[in-house]
């Protein structure tokens, strides 16, 4: 039984940087989001209080190609400190080569690894939440990280799921594994690749997992379905872990961080900002955006699949939020803004469940992925991401 955690007494997360130990306090990080955490949306998640935030996933193969959409990807905002980026691939040379490279051209000061994405595209070779089962394969793409980050200080840590699904399970001897190879940390979204986004984060899950890594002193962090700074709190309290990792929750609610920060500073306090608010950051995130893209029309249109979570819950006119959902300039953008009317936050709803909800299915995988956890099946070992 996991005691109850007394906020204000949570540890901090140490991350052992070259310039010596930077004290994540409280212990909440940004999860790495395709699509979403780029600099301007970190930018506003640090503002919030975020202690990490960590990168986009990019392959290591377009990094070390010098990819020049990657290059932009691994760009930290103004101020941003430490440097964290995500990476993916499955094959441990190219982890090695990427890797060697950050730290030859100081590109980031913290390397996290991908083994939890369950989409199509990634696991159908092999990669994501898919790779751990190969106990081989995942060892060498790790240890090759590790080493390669070593003479440069980097530390480096994995992100992983339960495993394929429920009859698959990998997390307990993968994450014992990364240990062992001198990983900083292990984060577990505590969901199999079948489940995607469905059913509800696995908690006793990431307490097994705690106990199961005491003995070699890496330190846990969970995530899944933290929608309020109430339920960091009951996380930690729950399984034990070190810290939590934010995704889905903080989408259209930058302003999340700041509810983490309050409740594991033991502060009786939620953010629940009027619309005005929301309006504010709303355009801010459009001219961050704007700048980080150097392009209106380019930025504008990432944004816009930002505008229905920042407006989730608030009464908006249907052909108000389909115009949102459209926007193309900067300039439309504020006139839209000036015709939403304030009013406060809508709390029962604005903080539910967001972002994909992507129903369970059977995980892609390369033919004979499953016959032998410890042999390859006959596939090549490319990245397959495309998105950087």
């Amino acid at each position: 039984m996991v005691s109850a955690t007394t906020p204000g007494s949570i540890t901090p997360l140490t991350l052992k940087l070259s310039s010596g130990d930077f004290q994540i306090s409280p212990p909440v990080v940004l999860a790495p989001m395709a699509g979403i955490t780029n600099a301007p949306f970190r930018t506003l998640c640090r503002e919030q209080g975020a202690g990490l935030f960590v990168s986009e996933m990019v392959t290591a193969r377009a990094l070390i190609e010098r990819r020049p959409e990657t290059l932009r990807m691994i760009l930290p905002g103004e101020g941003e400190w430490p440097r964290s980026v995500q990476l993916y691939s499955v094959n441990p040379d190219v982890m090695r080569a990427a890797v060697t490279m950050i730290g030859r051209e100081d590109l980031a000061d913290h390397i996290d690894m991908n083994f939890g994405c369950p989409v199509p595209k990634v696991t159908r070779k092999g990669g994501g939440a898919a790779l751990p089962y190969k106990r081989r394969l995942f060892s060498a793409i790790v240890g090759s990280a590790v080493e390669a980050a070593a003479p440069f200080g980097i530390p480096v840590t994995v992100k992983m799921r339960l495993g394929i699904d429920s009859d698959h399970e990998t997390y307990m001897e993968a994450a014992k594994s990364a240990a062992d190879l001198g990983v900083n940390w292990v984060a577990l979204h505590a969901r199999t690749a079948a489940q995607m986004y469905e059913g509800k984060s696995d908690w006793e899950a990431i307490a097994r997992l705690v106990d199961h890594l005491k003995p070699t002193g890496v330190p846990v962090l969970g995530n899944g379905d933290i929608w309020s700074g109430d339920d960091g709190l009951a996380m930690i309290s729950q399984t034990g872990c070190a810290g939590v990792v934010i995704g889905r929750g903080c989408l259209g609610r930058p302003w999340l961080f700041r509810d983490l920060v309050n409740a594991f500073n033991g502060v009786q306090s939620k953010h629940l900002p009027r619309l005005s608010e929301v309006r504010q950051v709303m355009n801010r995130h459009a001219e961050l955006i704007v700048e980080y893209f150097q392009s209106e029309e380019r930025g504008c249109r990432d944004l816009r699949k930002h505008m229905a979570w920042y407006l989730k819950g608030f009464r908006v006119p249907s052909e108000l939020r389909r115009q949102f959902g459209m926007v193309s300039s900067l300039s439309e953008l504020r006139n839209l803004l000036l015709q939403l009317t304030d009013q406060p936050y809508p709390e029962a709803i604005g903080g539910l469940p967001r972002g994909r909800t992507s129903h369970g299915r059977a995980v892609t995988l390369p033919d004979g992925w499953l016959n032998d956890p410890d042999e390859l099946a006959d596939i090549e070992l490319e990245d397959a991401f495309s998105g950087g």
